[in-house]
């Protein structure tokens, strides 16, 4: 009988991260799904196809969550096949007043959490092991408040080029997504959906900034990860490959 494949799945239990859970499980593979969000992860454990998942609760960020997986990874995989670092946050602050803790939260949320994830996986990966890391457009993009995300982003888009070619040689390869516009909770800024604003419909929709005149859905991202995760891209490594409806090649 062929062992299934496994993937650990982080900021799983809503938007990206809970579109690639789905569309993982929903062909087959076993998926350790993470994410702070306890509430949301048993929604996610109720809709996905069934099989001997994992769910873990445990804040991306904090080294503890680290630890726990891999107690989890000890007592129940003895090894995995993929790692996709979807956990995320949006956080807005002046660069100059925002007090030095908040303006480093994105920081240890996207890039100390990624860290993390991946020393606890690359031990258990075989060769032809992926790792896949959601950052974003704002990796080499400026919007006034956003440095923080901004500067974790590109950190996070480097530190996957520098994992690639570290991890060549075990035979790893280390791919990023950078989405643009995707209509996730996320979006959802101060109660607010961009997604549905003068501004963005103004802008994008109406407008000449985004070509495909929509967001992206959670899916779409989803099958970009599991074509990084499969057969054919066995030749694709350290890339970060935008996912933006165009939005990224207009003035």
């Amino acid at each position: 009988m062929e062992v299934s494949k496994k993937v650990v799945v982080t900021g799983a239990a809503s938007g990206i991260g809970k579109a690639v859970a789905l569309r993982f499980a929903s062909e087959g593979w076993l998926v350790c799904a993470l994410d702070v969000n306890e509430v949301g992860l048993g929604s996610l454990a109720r809709e996905w196809t069934p099989g001997e998942h994992l769910t873990l609760v445990g804040d991306y960020s904090q080294p503890s969550t680290a630890e726990s997986l891999e107690r989890l990874l000890a007592t129940r995989w003895p090894g995995i096949d993929a790692l996709v670092n979807c956990a995320g946050k949006f956080e807005t602050g002046d660069p100059v007043s925002t007090p030095l803790e908040t303006w480093r939260r994105p920081l240890d949320l996207h890039l100390d959490g990624a860290f993390a994830m991946t020393r606890v996986c690359v031990p258990r990966m075989p060769a032809g092991g992926r790792i896949i890391h959601i950052t974003s457009i704002h990796g080499e993009r400026a919007e006034r408040g956003g440095s923080a995300y901004a500067v974790s982003k590109a950190a996070l888009n480097q530190y996957c080029r520098s994992l690639a070619v570290d991890l060549a040689g075990k035979g790893l390869l280390v791919n990023a997504i950078a989405p643009g516009f995707v209509a996730t909770p996320m979006s959802v800024v101060n109660g607010i959906d961009e997604l549905n604003s003068p501004w963005f419909q103004n802008n994008y929709v109406e407008g000449h900034h985004l070509p495909l005149r929509r967001a992206g859905r959670p899916e779409e991202i989803a099958s970009v990860a599991w074509f990084l995760a499969g057969p054919d891209a066995s030749y694709l490594t350290g890339q970060v490959i935008t996912v933006d409806g165009g939005l990224s090649i207009t003035f």
